[in-house]
């Protein structure tokens, strides 16, 4: 157990935003990943508790918030962007705008095993943001470019989860924000990249040497990677299964203070589920929510086709905009099985055995259905 001035937020809830570690004078504030939860742990020995970082941790001192002013379904106007997005493209869309307007996007990609946030104007790069992640990020090495690209007078795009978007909201401070423009992503939790790398260790996958993972295309939900793809994209792979489960995230993400209808961005973007344009669903459909004047210019200013949506209906099939995910009944065993060594898609079969073996069933049928 920690003592209490060892932490920034309480033991277990902490976001792994960064925000602290950006904010501290004297670099005494790392991030430990437990796999099952993460801490902001300060080291004594270098603290001169100056009190910068309980201050200003979203978890302890929120970030304001709004309901939505304005709420659509879309997609972006470009048929190949929009194929190769995994929902309706609309975040390529605000990033392309943004950049043909000479300014800044920063959003989250892999490199050299991280998941990590990178600040661009090449539209090339672009690509590299494109896809769900079903993982933690780290935007920690972010926030002094955001701001040094603020304060040079260029207007800056952030893209990123809304646990994200509050620290670097209250890293940059209200005196910069009229330049700074932010999206985030509705949000079910994220699993510690420690059991992304456990099961890809299974596959003699090592994440350091990936260049492209996809976790998934469209409606269909599986990972595959430049090395190798793990299975048949219509069958779940145990990642995936844990994932959707809600067994694998950490511990924050169960009581998340951002799963409400208040948003800390200027527009909020998922999956339009359940939407009455049935021709269009296969295609990708985007729920789109603004909550400022600047997300609405945003949204105008872009390459995007707009339809209204039923918002209550919206609100439904997204549960993240009322409440957080709720922690599966076998967690708690999923991490023990963990700990005591077993293999990640054994864990994964112990606790979700009727749901591996729906998996299975559908993998054997498959061949079958395809000569059909």
């Amino acid at each position: 157990m920690y003592k209490d001035e060892a932490l920034v937020c309480d033991q277990n809830m902490c976001t792994g935003c960064g925000l602290c570690i950006n904010i501290c004078p004297v670099n005494a504030i790392s991030i430990e990943d437990l796999s099952y939860a993460q801490n902001a742990v300060i080291d004594s020995a270098k603290c001169i508790k100056c009190n910068r970082c309980h201050l200003n941790c979203p978890q302890k001192v929120p970030v304001n918030a709004n309901k939505p002013i304005e709420w659509y379904q879309g997609w972006i106007d470009n048929s190949q962007d929009r194929k190769q997005s995994s929902s309706g493209g609309v975040a390529y869309a605000f990033a392309k705008g943004v950049i043909r307007r000479g300014g800044f996007v920063v959003s989250c990609l892999l490199r050299d095993g991280r998941f990590m946030f990178l600040a661009t104007q090449d539209e090339e790069e672009l690509k590299n943001f494109r896809g769900s992640k079903y993982v933690k990020s780290d935007p920690a090495d972010v926030y002094k470019t955001v701001k040094s690209k603020l304060k040079d007078g260029n207007q800056v795009l952030f893209i990123g989860l809304p646990c994200q978007v509050a620290g670097i909201r209250r890293f940059i401070g209200e005196e910069l924000d009229e330049n700074l423009i932010t999206v985030d992503l509705i949000c079910h939790g994220t699993p510690s990249i420690r059991l992304l790398k456990q099961f890809l260790k299974q596959y003699d996958i090592d994440l350091e040497k990936v260049n492209m993972i996809s976790f998934r295309e469209k409606q269909s939900f599986s990972i595959s990677t430049d090395i190798n793809l793990i299975g048949p994209r219509q069958i779940y792979d145990r990642y995936t299964l844990a994932f959707l489960n809600e067994l694998s995230y950490t511990d924050n993400c169960y009581s998340c203070n951002y799963a409400c209808m208040e948003r800390v961005s200027d527009i909020t973007i998922g999956d339009s589920w359940g939407t009455d344009l049935a021709t269009e669903e296969r295609k990708g459909i985007s729920l789109i929510l603004c909550q400022s004047h600047k997300g609405i210019s945003l949204l105008h200013d872009s390459d995007i086709i707009t339809k209204p949506v039923d918002i209550n209906n919206a609100v439904r099939k997204n549960n993240q905009l009322s409440r957080p995910s709720f922690p599966h009944k076998n967690r708690e065993r999923f991490f023990k099985y963990l700990d005591e060594g077993k293999k990640f898609n054994r864990a994964v079969l112990l606790c979700l055995p009727k749901d591996c073996l729906r998996q299975g069933v559908k993998r054997t049928l498959l061949p079958i259905i395809h000569e059909k």
